[in-house]
């Protein structure tokens, strides 16, 4: 080992290609651990990885079609239907 190290051309980031991808940590509760133990048993079921499963799940979750729907949003509705009617 040498006694000196010349970091002065290094560069600072991932030491690994990210791929378009990002790393994060994540904390899930321990109570879940079925969360996680579901995601990786439909992982081994479709033949993708668990974690591409979470991504895909977090994105359709922000999507306008996954909207909750409100008690605002069901009166439109039954109006407009009602008016039909």
């Amino acid at each position: 080992m040498k006694d000196e190290y010349d970091f002065s051309k290094g560069v600072r980031g991932a030491v690994v290609d990210s791929n378009g991808k990002t790393r994060i940590t994540i904390f899930l509760d321990d109570d879940d651990d079925d969360v996680l133990a579901g995601f990786r048993e439909r992982a081994a079921q479709s033949g993708k990885g668990y974690q591409t499963l979470i991504n895909e799940t977090l994105r359709n979750s922000l999507s306008p079609e996954s909207a909750p729907l409100t008690v605002e949003t069901l009166r439109k509705i039954l109006h407009e239907e009602l008016r039909v009617a």
